[in-house]
């Protein structure tokens, strides 16, 4: 099975090879002989006949810190008849650029596979879709009102106050038991997104790490314990954090056998979970997934690879096999 992939992505001059998925998934491409494009999103063009067009690099990349790829001549490409699959990994925020790409994508979904499903990303924001699975998480407050966040504290203490379409850990705050600067805090929320913000109880739990569960088609592909850097509450591995091997709990079993079978119904095909103390579901992130560097490092596993096996599994289900 050979095919055109086309990476709606991050400009690939700026990813971090070293920790990538973005980057891991094209080499796992390239090594099963599939020809690799990169494109951005703000290329995507719905032409009067309904053609969704995107300027595409073809471009061939390499484990090499500084020298990681080589990229061709820009070609003006019919994202629906001349490309069998597209990687939707740009990296949020979730913003209403990125819920129209969703709606552009989505026009091609008939001739192409789109991973993750644009629809269902669209209606899945990491820090909403997990709110289907209240029975897992921490108490959990979505509000724009400082009054109910202090009757919430009243009940529950120390707070983490999080943008609702933030990620990789920006602007994430701890609020003391005492309330310090949450009015100051409020505020600066309030005048910088529209939207409501979620608040959580403060879960000391989180100095032993932040659990990275990925995936794939609904199943558990494999797991990282990302633990905080020095001085940090926040683990995530973009703001400092270290990763460690872990196992998963009974707990987070459950919670991803839960889920599974409604990702795989929805075509989320690659996704990552986030799980404190062995038992506390915090997001689902399916936008721009990542950790399966770090999870293939620690396991010896080929998690990019799985993950072709199930986006070729896909367009064989679906006899779109070049």
């Amino acid at each position: 099975m050979t095919l055109r992939v086309a990476v709606q992505m991050d400009p690939i001059e700026t990813i971090n090879i070293a920790g990538d998925s973005s980057f891991a998934l094209m080499l796992a491409a390239q090594e099963r002989g599939h020809e690799v494009f990169e494109y951005h999103v703000e290329s995507l063009t719905l032409d009067a006949d309904d053609r969704l067009f995107a300027q595409c690099y073809p471009v061939k990349v390499q484990r090499v810190e500084g020298d990681h790829f080589s990229k061709g001549e820009a070609q003006r490409l019919d994202l629906g008849s001349d490309i069998d699959v597209v990687l939707m990994r740009q990296d949020p925020p979730f913003h209403m650029g990125y819920i129209t790409a969703t709606h552009m994508l989505e026009r091609i979904q008939h001739e192409t596979l789109v991973v993750n499903d644009p629809a269902n990303v669209r209606n899945a924001p990491e820090k909403v879709m997990v709110l289907n699975y209240r029975r897992f998480m921490p108490p959990t407050l979505v509000t724009r009102s400082i009054d109910e966040v202090r009757r919430f504290m009243s009940e529950h203490g120390a707070v983490v106050v999080k943008p609702i379409h933030g990620n990789g850990g920006k602007a994430i705050f701890r609020v003391p038991e005492s309330g310090d600067n949450l009015s100051a805090l409020f505020e600066v929320f309030n005048q910088t997104w529209p939207e409501p913000h979620m608040v959580q109880p403060f879960l000391p739990e989180v100095a032993e790490g932040d659990k990275r569960i990925v995936l794939i088609d609904g199943e558990v592909a494999g797991a990282i314990n990302r633990k905080p850097g020095e001085g940090e509450f926040r683990s995530n591995l973009a703001m400092g954090g270290s990763a460690e091997a872990t196992q998963l709990t009974e707990r987070e079993r459950e919670i991803c056998n839960a889920m599974g079978p409604e990702l795989k119904r929805l075509g989320l095909t690659f996704v990552g979970i986030d799980v404190i103390g062995g038992k506390y579901l915090t997001e689902i992130n399916v936008t721009s997934p990542t950790g399966i560097v770090a999870i293939d490092k620690f396991n010896g596993t080929d998690t990019p690879g799985m993950i072709w096996d199930a986006i070729e599994a896909r367009l064989a289900e679906k006899g779109k096999v070049r």
